[in-house]
C-alpha cells in the first residue's frame, strides 16, 4: 500500500493536512476517486472545524437511488453548526459510511480517512480544485473571516 502524500497547511491557527490524492470543492467537500467514477466523499478538515464534533446526522435517500449535483440529501448537526448535505455530482447515491454511527468523533479527528460521509457514482462537473487550489481558496476565506471578525470587534469599541 503507497503512503499517502499530504500539503500541510497552515494559516492563522488554523492547520491541516490536506490529501494530494483527493479532488476539492469550493464548499468545502472532497472527493476521493475510488475507481472510474465512483467518489468517496467528506467534508474538508476546515468544515469539520466549523461543524464541531458530530452529534446528529442522517441521509434522506437510500442506496441506489440518482440524485442530481446541489441536491440535499441529509443534514449533520455538530456542537457548533448544523449544515445540510449536499451532492457535489450528479450520479447514484451508493450509501453512507455506516462506521460513523459507531465512532461519530472520526468525522472530526479523521475526515480524509475514517470520517468520510458518503459514496456516489457520476462524473464530476463544474469547478474542482486540486489540493494547491484548495489551499489558495482556504488562504482566501480564511482572509476574510478574519477582516469580518477585525470589523465586528472595532465596530463594537
Amino acid at each position: 500500500m503507497a503512503t499517502e502524500e499530504f500539503l500541510s497547511y497552515k494559516r492563522c491557527r488554523f492547520r491541516s493536512k490536506l490529501p494530494y490524492n483527493r479532488s476539492y470543492l469550493k464548499s468545502h467537500y472532497w472527493l476521493l476517486e475510488e475507481e472510474s467514477g465512483v467518489y468517496r466523499i467528506g467534508l474538508s478538515k476546515f468544515s469539520t472545524r466549523m461543524v464541531g464534533e458530530l452529534v446528529e446526522f442522517s441521509f434522506d435517500c437510500e442506496s441506489q437511488v440518482q440524485v442530481e449535483q446541489g441536491e440535499v440529501i441529509g443534514f449533520l448537526e455538530g456542537f457548533k453548526a448544523t449544515a445540510d448535505i449536499y451532492v457535489p455530482l450528479s450520479g447514484t447515491f451508493l450509501g453512507a459510511n455506516a462506521d460513523l454511527d459507531i465512532n461519530p468523533e472520526a468525522f472530526s479527528k479523521d475526515p480524509y480517512e475514517s470520517g468520510w460521509l458518503y459514496r456516489m457514482q457520476g462524473q464530476l462537473e463544474g469547478e474542482v480544485l486540486d489540493v494547491h487550489g484548495y489551499a489558495a481558496y482556504l488562504d482566501a476565506t480564511i482572509d476574510r473571516i478574519q477582516e469580518e471578525k477585525k470589523a465586528h470587534e472595532e465596530g463594537a469599541n
